[in-house]
């Protein structure tokens, strides 16, 4: 789901903590070296991200945060910020091209640009699928 962040608003925020758990707090983060991704370029995305990215002319680049019980990937369009909010069990990430990372919630998807020199980028993605495989359960006992 794609939310206008732009405000402070209670009722999105709710939503999304409930969706993907609290943010990691200043030591987590410290113990983790970091939950957010560099500066990403957008090669692709879905129909709704379209609509929204082509309002202006900036360059279309995003961000993603990495959550407890899932990612959000941040981006923005005219003064307006947006998340698209997705848990990892609707995650799904893979390196498609030689140079470009894939990132799926149902009918949305950003596909972003990873050249083989950008090893933060590549990093910060197997940090995500590691996280993802921690928080997923392994045993249908655990569901």
């Amino acid at each position: 789901m794609i939310l206008n962040v732009s405000y402070n608003n209670k009722a999105i925020t709710k939503q999304i903590d409930e969706e993907l758990g609290k943010p990691f707090t200043l030591k987590e983060r410290i113990k983790q070296r970091g939950i957010g991704s560099p500066r990403l370029v957008i090669t692709d995305c879905s129909l709704h991200l379209h609509n929204l990215l082509i309002l202006d002319s900036n360059r279309n680049v995003c961000n993603i945060e990495l959550r407890p019980k899932g990612i959000i990937v941040g981006f923005r369009s005219l003064l307006e910020s947006y998340a698209l909010v997705i848990p990892f069990y609707k995650l799904v990430l893979y390196k498609g091209k030689a140079e470009e990372y894939s990132v799926y919630r149902d009918d949305y998807y950003v596909k972003v640009l990873a050249r083989s020199k950008d090893t933060a980028i590549h990093a910060f993605m197997l940090k995500v699928l590691n996280a993802k495989a921690k928080a997923l359960p392994t045993r249908l006992e655990d569901l």
